[in-house]
């Protein structure tokens, strides 16, 4: 049947979409349960972290090469194959028997998972006719992006009320729903070419070990003390090393397993950066505040999850709205307002205080959800607005592992910039404490006399006064430091505001009607 219906474009919108949460939930759902997974297997915080970092490996891993795939398997195979592999696995991870079990079952899901979300994009793309793209962004973005918002609060109530392999094993029925969508409401459009020649292979051990290595230092930078670690250098320079002779293999290659040439493309390469700056953002926040209320102000993690969800609500109602509205205002408005926006509800972050409640995250919470729809949608529907249908699905990878990439690099720096904040702060606070200070020796007389009614007498009360004191200090530390970390995100989005210009909604030449089932 040629040409858009509309029955049936809404029936493979809901098809993309239902892998698309699924996939994009598990980047963050597993986050809260890791103290549970900790106690259960009997292992060190150190070791499992992996089980976010096996997940968040081969995800990355395999999104730049999701077009290679989709020429020789066939996209359809290709989404159905992952959603079983994805669906299949998550079972495995549920039932895993020690941690070795378990992070090499995560990374076979971040191998399904990875490939699900560019290939979802690609087909909803092509799926709606141009004066509907921007609403078909705006379906995407609902996975995409409410999938790892939504995940901490999911994650935490699954936890405490069942236990954490359940957080893997809610994909199950989701998965199964999908592969009965995939096999009825999925076909190859007719100018996607099969291609069975020979694989790219040294480009394909360029990228796994360049991304790899990449990605690993920034998951384990923090936590080895980045380049005082031999470890840690010995991954920069590796993925360095393989990155660069990835991008000299694909671009002289004729064959190559990622096409780097679609970069050529200024609006694409515009968006793609773009993009990157939007993931720094969004994972680095969503990384930080939950952080700042379970660490600084002791809530719960399913009650950190419910203050957090206003930004999701935001970004839910604003996403089909722009969608809505971007053909009648262009990319450039939209996402110059989103990042006008977001920048304002961080600098509102930027002056927090420890006395914080759920009114004062409210209204920063809810622009920011609203700037971050406005961007995501505008910015996905022009980034590949003036892309050829042949290489939709191969610009889709990459678009969508540099916002990955970016992601984690911003996850990186705000928490090495959390952790050296501390230590500048407090430094700076320390200086202005000492026995002639009217304040401090005010307060260490009164908690000494709080500490004596206690009993124990007053060497004893005073020793307690004391690291009284010194959780306050450093409470006030590190509510600083957040602070400068979220100012840094002010500027981040501020400065990016130039790059809307290089933006433009245009149109990709057209390769012949699209085919909907």
């Amino acid at each position: 049947m040629n040409g858009y219906t509309q029955t049936n474009k809404w029936m493979v919108a809901l098809t993309v979409i239902t892998g698309t949460i699924m996939s994009a939930l598990d980047t963050s759902i597993v986050n809260v349960a890791l103290p549970y997974m900790r106690g259960n297997l009997g292992v060190s915080v150190e070791e499992i972290t992996w089980v976010a970092t096996g997940y968040m490996l081969s995800s990355v891993i395999i999104m730049p090469i999701t077009g290679m795939l989709s020429a020789r398997f066939g996209r359809r195979n290709l989404y159905l194959i992952n959603v079983f592999l994805f669906t299949a696995s998550s079972f495995m991870c549920g039932v895993s028997w020690d941690l070795a079990s378990l992070v090499f079952f995560r990374i076979l899901q971040g191998i399904g998972g990875g490939a699900i979300i560019p290939v979802s994009q690609a087909i909803l793309r092509e799926s709606f006719p141009p004066e509907e793209q921007g609403m078909a962004m705006g379906i995407y973005g609902f996975g995409v992006v409410l999938g790892p918002a939504f995940g901490p609060t999911i994650g935490g109530w699954l936890t405490d009320n069942y236990s954490w392999p359940w957080i893997f094993y809610i994909n199950i029925p989701i998965g199964i729903i999908n592969m009965l969508l995939v096999a009825r409401f999925l076909h190859d459009p007719p100018y996607l070419k099969r291609e069975k020649g020979k694989l790219d292979l040294p480009g394909l051990f360029f990228l796994v070990f360049g991304l790899g290595a990449l990605q690993l230092m920034l998951e384990k930078g923090e936590q080895k003390d980045w380049f005082q670690s031999g470890f840690i250098v010995w991954l920069a320079v590796s993925s360095c090393l393989c990155l660069l002779l990835f991008i000299w293999r694909e671009l002289v290659t004729d064959r190559p397993a990622v096409d780097l040439r679609v970069l050529k493309n200024l609006p694409f390469a515009s968006g793609t950066m773009l993009g990157g700056v939007l993931g720094m953002g969004l994972y680095g926040s969503l990384f930080l505040l939950p952080l700042f209320l379970q660490q600084l102000l002791g809530y719960p993690a399913f009650d950190s999850g419910l203050v957090l969800m206003p930004r999701s609500l935001a970004m839910a109602i604003m996403m089909p709205i722009a969608g809505r509205f971007y053909n009648r205002l262009g990319p450039r408005a939209l996402i110059g307002m989103g990042l006008v926006i977001t920048a304002f509800s961080f600098m509102q972050l930027s002056a927090m205080s420890l006395d914080v409640g759920f009114w004062d995250l409210f209204i920063p919470q809810s622009l920011q959800g609203a700037g971050f729809g406005m961007i995501f949608v505008a910015l996905s529907t022009a980034a590949l607005a003036s892309i050829k249908k042949s290489e939709m699905t191969a610009a889709s990878g990459l678009y969508n592992v540099v916002r990955q990439v970016f992601g984690s690099v911003g996850i990186a720096i705000a928490a090495t910039e959390l952790t050296r904040g501390e230590q500048i702060f407090r430094a700076g606070l320390v200086k202005d404490i000492t026995p002639f200070t009217r304040n401090s020796s005010y307060f260490l007389r009164a908690m000494s006399g709080t500490m004596a009614s206690q009993g124990g007498g007053p060497a004893l009360a005073r020793y307690r006064a004391l690291g009284v004191l010194n959780g306050q200090l450093q409470r006030q530390a590190s509510m600083l430091s957040y602070n400068h970390v979220f100012s840094l995100v002010t500027v981040l989005f501020a400065i990016s505001v130039p790059l809307v210009f290089l933006l433009k909604d245009g149109h990709p030449p057209e390769e012949g009607e699209i085919i909907i089932d």
